[in-house]
């Protein structure tokens, strides 16, 4: 054997009690599991490394399902934003914008529109314009040796919806539906496992249901899921997923919500309104997910906030916009007054909004200071062209607290990698989870809580030989100290790694080894299951 973990409390992923056991690993997959007490003549597996994994658990690689790390993998072989957390496979094209498919029109304004999420790309050799090519892309990594940890796509809708009808906010003609329906099918075809949508982004957000309906029945068809950023987590919240499961059972496609929750002060203390919604579609027959974020706190663009209309016709149109005082104050009375439909239908609070990151380093100045009113907000939006990220403070405890406790509840971190002040979930997401919730807590038993970061969200991409500690599965590992996993990230410091968390192995591979990253490149595109 190449490697065995002597001692190991293996936490399965199944949910079910744990173990103590040698775990044995080969050839990047689990090649045995003896277990503690096993039967007399079942000898201990020997190997070219042991690693003593007393008072340590033993568990899958943690999935996160809503990263936005679709140009950190190209640009940082180190990545150990997620590495150290035990991350072993990110699910990238999220909120209906990305990098793929595109032509150079398209690529153009998508890397304009999300500079905030991932920075513009100067130093990214964007030499790919399917999603195929993105795939391959990610293969290929860092030198042809690869990426970090693994990664699979989903077809972002928004970017679809740019490329075949661009920016106005009108409903497609039947020509330009078609060619949608067409790219929605290559990019399953390529290798994407599913559909997102940022239905409080521009231009996705223009699509009528009529339409995400028939880009959904092209999901169902190559056994997809649809995960959309839906249209409102304030006002209307309910409506906006009700809106979803609808739309989903309708087409037949099978859906996952991202970062699942019921901001701002209308939704304070009613996640189970939003949970009875989901189980009652669950027990009709649904195939429904979500994941979420244990923080309370959000995090977008600035530009994300300002009302649909201001959007249309494209970043260069907006800045166009706010330069206008006329069509300003416009913008201001539907933020202020309204509530726009950026801002999900909140009249916004500057007090809530902080300054995470900046494009134009003269304004760094910004960064962590809140937003005191619209005159501060235009200037940023202006001089920064529309780079600056923010965290919005419109969470609530109660509701982050219930939601996780779902049974289709599944872990994404939402985490951008920019600004000289990223969300801590960027770096904190899965150490926070087993901390703070499972160890100080006990919201989650360690079980269920490595269940919901593991086999199920394995089980939502179809992966067969991932997602649990077993014989024959792909050995995607995390050893961990139940005492000490923390967190390290904080809003004061949010690039800090995380505490009590040794090893990370993708592909058998050590990426994080005596809580170093190591230079292994292990992860790949994880691509639909046929």
């Amino acid at each position: 054997m190449d490697l065995v973990f002597r001692d190991a409390e293996v936490v399965d992923g199944t949910g079910a009690p744990s173990y103590r056991a040698d775990v044995a690993v080969d050839g990047g997959r689990i090649a045995a599991i003896v277990k503690e007490g096993a039967a007399a003549g079942c000898q201990r597996p020997s190997a070219r490394r042991v690693v003593d994994a007393g008072g340590l658990v033993l568990s899958p690689g943690f999935v996160d399902m809503h990263a936005h790390s679709d140009l950190a993998l190209l640009r940082d072989p180190d990545h150990s934003a997620k590495a150290a957390q035990g991350v072993t496979l990110e699910v990238l094209g999220q909120d209906g914008l990305s990098y793929a498919p595109v032509d150079d029109r398209t690529l153009a304004e998508v890397r304009r529109a999300i500079t905030g999420w991932n920075g513009y790309g100067d130093d990214i050799d964007f030499d790919w314009r399917t999603v195929g090519e993105y795939l391959d892309r990610l293969d290929r990594g860092h030198d042809g040796r690869g990426i970090a940890v693994n990664a699979a796509y989903l077809v972002p809708q928004g970017t679809v919806r740019m490329h075949a009808v661009g920016w106005e906010d009108r409903p497609a003609t039947e020509a330009e539906l078609n060619r949608m329906r067409r790219l929605v099918a290559d990019g399953l075809r390529e290798g994407a496992v599913g559909m997102s949508s940022g239905l409080t982004y521009t231009p996705g957000m223009y699509a009528p249901d009529s339409e995400l309906t028939e880009l959904c029945r092209v999901v169902a068809e190559y056994g997809g899921y649809y995960c959309p950023h839906h249209r409102s987590y304030g006002a209307g919240a309910l409506e906006a997923y009700e809106e979803m499961v609808r739309l989903t059972r309708d087409a037949g496609c099978a859906l996952h919500l991202a970062h699942a929750t019921m901001n701002f002060g209308v939704n304070e203390g009613r996640a189970p309104e939003l949970l009875a919604l989901l189980d009652g579609a669950l027990d009709a027959g649904a195939d429904i997910s979500l994941d979420t974020y244990p923080y309370t706190p959000g995090c977008t663009t600035l530009v994300a906030v300002l009302p649909s209309w201001a959007g249309e016709g494209g970043p260069e149109a907006v800045l166009a916009r706010l330069r206008d005082d006329e069509t300003a104050e416009r913008i201001r009375h539907h933020l202020e007054v309204i509530g726009s439909d950026g801002c999900h239908g909140v009249p916004v609070e500057w007090d809530t909004i902080e300054i995470s990151g900046v494009s134009e380093p003269a304004l760094a100045e910004f960064v962590g200071r809140r937003v005191d009113g619209w005159t501060t907000a235009r200037r940023l939006l202006l001089e920064d062209r529309l780079g600056t990220t923010i965290l919005q403070h419109v969470g609530h405890e109660e509701n982050v607290r219930t939601i996780m406790r779902h049974r289709v509840h599944t872990g994404g971190s939402d985490g951008i990698l920019q600004g000289t002040k990223p969300h801590p979930r960027a770096y904190g997401t899965f150490p926070q989870y087993l901390g703070r919730y499972v160890r100080e807590l006990g919201v989650l038993s360690l079980e269920e809580c490595v269940a919901h970061l593991t086999s199920r969200p394995a089980a939502r991409l179809r992966l067969r030989d991932r997602g649990e500690v077993r014989e024959g599965y792909v050995a995607d590992l995390v050893l961990f100290d139940p005492e000490t996993v923390a967190a390290g990230s904080t809003y004061a410091n949010p690039r800090a790694l995380p505490t009590g968390i040794p090893h990370v192995l993708v592909d058998g591979r050590f990426v994080m080894e005596d809580g170093r990253r190591t230079d292994a490149l292990a992860g790949r595109s994880i691509r639909r299951a046929a």
